[in-house]
């Protein structure tokens, strides 16, 4: 039976359910084609032990009321189901370094985020306020930050530095690297990242910091459940691997790896973006734009150490810790010393379902090239496609995860005491489960020399195939759900995107 659309939808990560669920709601017929066991991307979650681990989403910004996600996600009809605790208001997030007890604090709300800091900067205050203004200036500028208006991007902004900007804004080496130490969050280089990238970061957790409860997962499951409800259909363990053209140049269906076709009027490509232009073909795309693509650096991937804790051994904590073994590693943390590995870590807690004070698990991430794995590139392994990777792969992940333990140690003292079972993932997982060229966390890296050389539209060449998802706009939640209604602008209008949110926003907000 000829499957026909009106719109499919390649790849189900954030920026392709969103886009899905606009078009659906505007009465398109739509599909949506996941070719892993777990829809979601990076929203995926797994379980061991009977506790849910986050891969990816450890914490939202923006989701209070009035602010940008919470009506995005109002108008996905997503927000009242979504199940939230906010983290601590005056520490969502504290930056350590080397050997100093001292944890510094980020706070939520503008004034506290200044008030916190002031307590150890005290002739800083000033210089503090005038950061806070000038991320959420630059935000401003930003295409649908401010959820309508502002529909291009300010050139000027997308070449400022973030560490020319820093040490603008102090001269305080210490407090350049706290305001720099959640950096993790954009893939680490504060060196070369144009400073937009960090300021929309930020920014979202200064408004409001969330913890997502039972995993982000559930936002893919509440957008999934809308999409059913408008009639879609979702299907996992459909990978595309094959475009067919119509002879105008335009794409006609596509088939996948199980030998099912689905034709469609237009197609969204959440996919990584090597992935899309090799379906494409080179034939049909300039030369100068294949190569452009082909010559972006991903960001560096990571490794991940889960632990599932002893009952009641470890206090609950209600914020992130970023710790690094210098102040300087802040301005590039992604570039190590294997031998020196983890020089910086991200540190989350779970609460315990039957005593919340205490943490039932705990998650540490670092930085990995994806050259620490390239021996087993050519292996695969995933849930739905079970295979192994060697006794030498699980040697290289128990040292690894050995390291991060004896570095948080450090933090949590007699930790290893506590510890009842250890779980990893290597930027081969994220390649795997994901589909991130090299196992990358968020696409490719921007830089504030060249800040269009990794900009694409995403209404491409070929007429009816537009593009969404991380590696073409900003990562992140917030960066690819606004990637996702800038995509449907191509598809509906740009005028018709803003009075639908406008009018949302006049009904709800009265």
């Amino acid at each position: 039976m000829k499957k026909q659309y009106d719109i499919l939808v390649i790849g189900s990560g954030l920026g392709g359910l969103v886009s899905a669920l606009i078009l659906a709601k505007e009465g398109f017929k739509v599909c949506v084609l996941e070719k892993n066991n777990q829809y979601g991307g990076n929203l995926q979650t797994f379980s061991r032990d009977k506790l849910i681990f986050d891969t990816g989403v450890h914490y939202l910004g923006g989701l209070s009321k009035g602010q940008n996600l919470h009506h995005f996600f109002s108008y996905l009809e997503i927000i009242k189901d979504l199940d939230l605790k906010r983290m601590d208001e005056n520490q969502y997030d504290k930056i350590s370094f080397g050997d100093d007890v001292v944890e510094y604090p980020h706070a939520q709300g503008y004034d506290n985020f200044v008030d916190q800091l002031s307590v150890y900067f005290p002739d800083e205050r000033e210089n503090l306020q005038n950061y806070c203004k000038e991320i959420q200036r630059i935000c401003n500028y930003f295409p649908r930050y401010n959820v309508i208006g502002q529909d291009k991007y300010n050139e000027e902004i997308l070449h400022l530095n973030t560490k020319r900007f820093i040490k603008s804004i102090t001269s305080d080496e210490t407090l350049q690297a706290v305001l720099l130490g959640s950096n993790f969050l954009y893939g680490g280089d504060s060196e070369n990242t144009p400073f937009y990238v960090h300021a929309l970061t930020v920014n979202s957790y200064i408004q409001s910091a969330y913890k997502c409860l039972k995993g982000g997962s559930q936002i893919s499951r509440l957008l999934i459940r809308k999409l059913r409800e408008y009639g879609a259909d979702v299907y996992k363990h459909s990978e595309v691997n094959e475009f067919v053209f119509n002879d105008n140049n335009s794409l006609a269906s596509v088939r996948t790896k199980e030998g099912e076709e689905y034709f469609a009027r237009q197609f969204i490509s959440n996919i990584e973006i090597r992935s899309t232009v090799k379906l494409i073909g080179e034939n049909r795309l300039k030369k100068s734009f294949y190569n452009r693509i082909l010559s972006w650096e991903p960001v560096t991937s990571c490794f991940s150490v889960y632990l599932v804790l002893k009952e009641n051994s470890v206090h609950h904590f209600n914020h992130n810790s970023y710790h690094f073994s210098s102040k300087n590693l802040v301005w590039k943390a992604c570039e190590y010393s294997e031998e020196n590995w983890p020089e910086t870590y991200m540190l989350s807690c779970t609460p315990s379902n039957r005593q919340p004070e205490f943490a039932e698990s705990l998650t540490a991430i670092s930085y990995m090239n994806f050259d620490e794995v390239r021996a087993w590139q050519n292996t695969f392994n995933t849930i739905a496609d079970e295979h192994e990777r060697g006794e030498a792969y699980e040697k290289f992940k128990l040292e690894k995860a050995e390291k991060m333990i004896d570095a948080l140690a450090n933090k949590i003292p007699d930790l290893r005491n506590y510890i009842k079972k250890i779980y990893t993932s290597s930027p081969l997982s994220y390649r795997d489960y994901i589909g991130s060229f090299d196992g990358n966390m968020y696409g490719y890296t921007k830089t504030s020399e060249n800040p269009l050389k990794t900009m694409v539209s995403p209404k491409t060449k070929i007429d009816n195939l537009f593009l969404t998802g991380q590696s073409v706009n900003m990562h992140g939640i917030l960066g690819c759900t606004i990637g996702a209604f800038n995509t449907c602008a191509e598809i509906l209008g740009k005028d018709l995107i803003d009075e639908r949110l406008s009018k949302f926003q006049e009904t709800h907000e009265s």
